[in-house]
Parts: C-alpha cells; structure tokens; sequence
C-alpha cells in the first residue's frame, strides 16, 4: 500500500507519537538515500555544493581564515585523563634525586590535597638519551624512546586550573566553563571532512566506560551539532542503531528513509535556523553511508601480521589500546579529520602508589602509541597527521602519603609528532624540581593556536557568532595566546 505523503499537512504534526508510529510504521524513510542521491545529481550537472565541507547551517556565516600551505590535513589526539608525571616520564631531575626526602626548599607550593603533602619525591626510573637528538626520555616508555626523532617534545607547559574538569574544560575547549566547544569542534566546522561517508570527528571510546567530564571532552557547545564527536564503541557494534533490522528489506527501508526525510524537512521548513534538527537530519544523511563505509574501516583483518604485531595486538596487555590506536590510523587514512581516544575515568591521576600505577599504564599505552607515529611514516602519513600525546596538567615534585603525587598546573610535558612539527625538538625547562615551567613556557592556549596554525587556521579570525560577539577557540584578547614558532618545522 502506498501512503501518500503531504508534508504540509497539519495533522502530521498534531497527533502524538503512538498514533503516527501506528498509522506509520511500516513506511518511515530514506533521508540518507535521498540525500546522497540529491549530491551525486548535483556533481553530476556540475552544481558545485559543499564537498568536504561537512554542513554549514544556514543561520551564520562562519569566519574561517586560512593561512597559506597548511602543514596537516588531519589531527589524532592521544587524551590521557588525570595528569600523567612528568618527572617520572619526559623530565628528568637530578637535583630532586639529590634532594629526595627531604623538604621542598623554595616558596610554597600550590597543593590540591595540602594535608596530605610530604617531601621531595625522587623519580625511581633511570633515564637516558635516544637517538641522533639525543631527547632524553624515561625507561617507562621503550618504544617511544625507539623514535624519538620523529617527536617534539615540550617540557615548559602551564595551565590555569588544578582541578580535572575545569583543566580538561581548558585544555578541550579554551575556557573553564561548561558547554563551549571543543577544539576538534573547532577543526571540523573549519576544515570540514574529507569523506562523505564517515564522520569528520571520531571519539575511539574505551570499553571501561566515560572519561572524567564525560561526553563534554568531544561536545560541540554552541557550535551546529553536526560539529560534535560520534563516539565509536568496541565490540561488534560500535555505533548504534546503525544496522537494519533484521526483516527489513532494502525496498522498505527506502521507503522508511524517504519519508522520514520528508517529515524532517517539513519540519525544519516550519522551524528554520533549528541548528539541532538540521544536525539530525545531516546525521541520518550520512548514517546510511556509514553501513557500509565504517565496517570496512574498522575491519582490522586487512592489516598484515606484522602490522598487527607492532601495534601490540598479540598481547594481552597492549591489545586494547593498540586496536583502538590502529582504527584511528585506518579513519585518517579514510579521510577522517579528527581522531581522538579516551581512557576510562582518570588513570594518570596517581595520587598514590605512582610508581605502579605509571609502569602499568606505560605497559598499555607506549608500545602502541609509538605504533601510531611509525606506522603514519612508513604509510607517508604523519607528515600530514598530527598526533598529539597530553593530559591536562602535570605532577607535583613532592608525596602525597608515602608514594602518591598531586596535581601540579604550573609545569607539565607533552609530545607530538607529525603534522608540520618540528622532529627531534625538545622545548622549554621547569625549574630544577620540575614544579614550574620556567624557560619558553607554553600555556594550553599557545598549544591551541599553534595546533590550529600547523592545520592552516588562523586562530584569531577563526570565530562564532555566540551572544553577541564573534566567540573563538582561543580567545586571543582575553587569553594572550600566541602561536610558537620555535614548535614548527
């Protein structure tokens, strides 16, 4: 039976949802099918359209400047939730070696927990010089020591906030309130996708569950919310209700599409500039090509052997995050813009038994993130992908209890590598404690604007009309954040 289909038609918007799914049911609609088919006419008759673009609401012109010849075309983002040691893991300090035991000898610390602080707390990891550029990094991380000459490693990072959320709200999204978007946001409304099929923002999720602050580590704030990350879980369905159901015909699913597409467009007509509903609809357009686009992308038995072995998945240990770190090599590689992995809750956070905890979480993470650079390499990939390890702040030089350590904003160390970055650099110094970031420093608001500059964006005219004025990632005014040259290549 054919149901004829009046979009205008009043009632088709008055009944509730039992009567519209009992009169409906069985003919709901190919919005993606149609869609797809609307862009392949138009390329067709040489209508132009926004291809790579992602979708543009119609309700703001977005500003987006670019800079001449952009060294990256894609970022994959490494998140280590909790603050990972810097001192134990990319900063050497022989004088707190020396000093181990005893009190902190210069001007008081910030400390999170002040009642749980003790003295100087030396490293127990050896370190040593690797490669022609002798970066010196921690026995904790073997394989990244293997190619350190492919890294830029920054030593002299500072942060505004000591607490997790408002330093992940930092670090994401340039402020520490709730609810702004963050910098992969930022990327894909500027530089749109480079595959209609997939999403241009990836979330590599960890099946343990949500990092601390949750689903706002990949929100698009008030940006469109087409800009915001599709979370892909593990396991055989990693997006949901992206499947047809089973008795459902390839006919009738069309039919189902078509006049949910219908339906939706009737709607937006009635409602324009409804920026959530015409993120609905640019999602259900590309969920029909995501059917057949992402089982293949994450269909890790095309990978060789060897492949599978670099990146770990032949241990136990490293077989988790190796396979997410190899998905996200196999979606750039497709044309995705951002990649980014999670790990559950907060693991950096060693506010006790740090030495353990960091020698587990380096058994996990090391081999398969150095996995991720080389193998970008050897595929001629990394030169164009920029990867970036960090958390959100760092470590204090003295115990919390016997064997613990605190948060600490004012120093911390990250690396990356690819993407326009300088190879086999180490930048910057903390103090002889490692407490505080003291020569070339660089805040988390440099850091954004100088990832946006190796992508070709100029982080100041890069903005959004956002109560009243044009709002951006970095805030420049506000911020003072400054692209560092001496971090590019």
């Amino acid at each position: 039976m054919t149901i004829p289909i009046r979009p205008n038609d009043p009632s088709l918007f008055a009944s509730n949802r039992r009567a519209f799914l009992g009169r409906y049911a069985g003919a709901i609609g190919t919005l993606a099918l149609s869609c797809l088919l609307e862009q392949e006419q138009a390329r067709a008759g040489g209508l132009g359209g926004p291809t790579g673009a992602g979708l543009v609401p119609s309700r703001a012109e977005p500003t987006r400047t670019r800079l001449a010849k952009p060294r990256a075309r894609s970022v994959i983002c490494l998140f280590q939730h909790g603050g990972p040691s810097q001192m134990d893991l990319f900063d050497p300090k022989p004088v707190l070696t020396k000093y181990h035991g005893k009190p902190y000898p210069g001007a008081k610390l910030e400390i999170h927990f002040d009642k749980q602080a003790g003295n100087l707390l030396a490293s127990p990891f050896r370190f040593h010089p690797h490669g022609q550029s002798g970066m010196v990094l921690s026995e904790l991380v073997p394989h990244l020591s293997e190619i350190v000459d492919d890294l830029t490693l920054v030593r002299s990072m500072a942060t505004d906030s000591v607490d997790h959320e408002t330093a992940l709200r930092l670090i994401h999204t340039g402020k520490i309130l709730a609810g702004r978007p963050t910098w992969g946001s930022w990327v894909v409304y500027a530089l749109g996708t480079e595959n209609q099929n997939l999403p241009a923002y990836v979330v590599l999720s960890d099946p343990g569950g949500l990092p601390v602050d949750g689903i706002r580590n990949w929100s698009s704030g008030w940006l469109p919310a087409i800009y915001q990350g599709t979370p892909f879980r593990s396991g055989d369905a990693p997006v949901l209700n992206l499947k047809t159901p089973r008795g459902v015909t390839p006919q009738a699913r069309a039919g189902q599409l078509h006049f949910l597409d219908e339906l939706n467009r009737a709607h937006l007509k009635r409602h324009p500039g409804e920026g959530e509903l015409e993120a609905r609809i640019a999602n259900f357009e590309i969920a029909a090509a995501m059917q057949t686009a992402v089982p293949e992308a994450l269909d890790l038995s095309r990978e060789s052997a060897a492949t599978r072995r670099m990146y770990g998945l032949d241990n136990p240990v490293t077989r988790e995050y190796g396979t997410r770190c190899l998905l996200a090599r196999r979606l750039v590689e497709r044309g995705v813009r951002f990649v980014q992995l999670f790990l559950s809750h907060q693991p950096w956070d060693t506010h006790s038994k740090n030495a353990e905890t960091l020698k587990s979480l380096c058994a996990r993470t090391d081999q398969p993130s150095a996995a991720l650079v080389r193998d970008l390499k050897q595929r001629g990939l990394l030169d164009e992908t920029i990867v970036l390890w960090t958390g959100e702040f760092g470590r204090l030089p003295v115990s919390q209890g016997t064997d613990g350590r605190d948060h600490n904003r004012h120093g911390f160390s990250l690396w990356l590598a690819g993407g326009g970055f300088k190879p086999g650099y180490t930048h910057g110094a903390t103090d002889d404690f490692g407490y505080k970031s003291v020569d070339r420093v660089v805040t988390v608001y440099d850091l954004q604007a100088t990832l946006l500059q190796a992508l070709g964006l100029d982080h100041r005219k890069l903005t959004y009309p956002h109560e009243g004025r044009l709002d951006s990632l970095t805030d420049a005014e506000v911020t003072k954040a400054r692209v560092v040259p001496e971090l590019l290549a």
